[in-house]
């Protein structure tokens, strides 16, 4: 077990590191993971998440952010509390994916990849998010919203602003 002096992370999340660690027969397979499950703590892949991440498996910062550069959900500058991901992958682009993320973009005033200026959302246009049956699809956070219509986006992106919905971390309590 690596116990590391002033961690950055929750002493749950430090556990569940250590714990991580042990499932896999080389630490470095241990890294996506640890990278992700981070990110949904801190809210991004930090300088310190980097450097706590490497230390804990025994790599150079540089193999870090190597593996960061290559996958587009990690993220290294903060998103929204909202963080709103259309898919635009075949099933979606063919039911109205591109169309839905230009009424995100109008409807959010940002583009692909940027955070209203108050914080609240972020989007991010992605590739797939596994819900081709319902085309078009969006995710925000990791709750699934599917057949969307312009309307029904608005709809959705309203009862965020407003607190209406609950994201799973909200129903976790955290």
């Amino acid at each position: 077990m690596s116990t590391i002096a002033n961690s950055i992370f929750s002493p749950e999340l430090a556990a569940r590191f250590d714990k991580l660690v042990t499932l896999y027969p080389v630490k470095r397979s241990a890294l996506v993971p640890m990278l992700l499950y981070a990110q949904d703590e801190v809210g991004y892949v930090s300088e310190a998440v980097i450097q706590e991440v490497a230390q804990r498996l025994d790599l150079f910062d540089l193999d870090v952010r190597s593996v960061l550069s290559y996958y587009s959900m990690l993220r290294t500058k903060p998103a929204g509390k909202y963080n709103v991901q259309v898919c635009t992958n075949i099933s979606c682009m063919l039911r109205g994916g591109y169309e839905i993320l230009d009424h995100c973009k109008k409807k959010l005033g940002i583009e692909n990849k940027q955070t209203t200026p108050d914080g609240q959302f972020s989007l991010e246009e992605v590739e797939c998010i596994g819900d081709c049956c319902s085309a078009p699809a969006m995710q925000v956070n990791y709750e699934f919203h599917d057949e969307l219509t312009p309307d029904k986006v608005d709809e959705i992106l309203d009862q965020y602003a407003a607190g209406k919905i609950l994201d799973s971390t909200q129903k976790d309590g955290k």
